[in-house]
C-alpha cells in the first residue's frame, strides 16, 4: 500500500549514509529505522545518551562502520498511537490495516492477525497465519508486552 499504512509499501525506505573514508559502499538489506538515527549519531560522534529516558532506537555504527548485523530485530508498526503491526525477524502480524490516512475512516481488525514472512513475500500478498499459528500466538503476545511497557504521554501533536 501507500504512505499512511503500515503496510511495508507504506514504510520501506531507502537510506542512504555517507562518510567519505568511515562508511564503505554497500548494500545493507538488515532492519533499521528512524528510531536508530539518535543512537546511531550519539555513537558515532562520542555522545551519550540521555539516561532519564527510555530510548526505542538501536546503535547501527557497527553495521554502517564494520558490516555488522543490525541490533534491530523486532518493528513495531503504529498508526496513530495504536499498535497496527509487529515484525519480530522475517515475519510481520497485522493486527488492524488502513489503507491511508485519509481515505478509509475505520480499520480493518484482523483475528486472527494476517501474518506474512517478509523475506519471501515483501509485497505481503500471501497470509500465512493458518499454516503458522504459533508465530501468530508468539507475535501477539510480544504486541501485548509491548503496549505493557509503553508509557502514555499526551499526544504532542494536538497541544497547543
Amino acid at each position: 500500500d501507500a504512505k499512511g499504512s503500515t503496510w511495508e509499501g507504506g514504510m520501506r525506505e531507502p537510506t542512504v549514509f555517507w562518510w567519505p573514508e568511515h562508511i564503505q559502499p554497500a548494500v545493507i538489506m538488515d532492519v533499521g529505522s528512524t528510531l536508530d538515527l539518535l543512537p546511531t549519531f550519539a555513537s558515532l560522534c562520542g555522545g551519550k545518551l540521555p539516561a532519564d529516558r527510555t530510548i526505542d532506537g538501536v546503535d547501527l555504527s557497527g553495521v554502517l562502520l564494520h558490516g555488522e548485523s543490525s541490533l534491530r530485530k523486532e518493528m513495531v508498526y503504529y498508526h496513530g498511537d495504536e499498535v497496527f503491526a509487529l515484525r519480530e525477524g522475517p515475519y510481520k502480524a497485522h493486527f488492524k490495516t488502513k489503507t491511508d490516512f485519509v481515505g478509509q475512516q475505520e480499520p480493518e481488525i484482523h483475528n486472527p492477525p494476517l501474518l506474512y514472512n517478509l523475506e519471501h513475500d515483501p509485497a505481503e500478498k500471501y497470509n500465512i497465519a493458518d499454516a503458522n499459528p504459533e508465530v501468530v500466538q508468539q507475535l501477539h503476545q510480544r504486541k501485548q508486552e509491548h503496549e505493557a511497557g509503553v508509557k502514555r504521554v499526551p499526544n504532542q501533536l494536538s497541544l497547543r
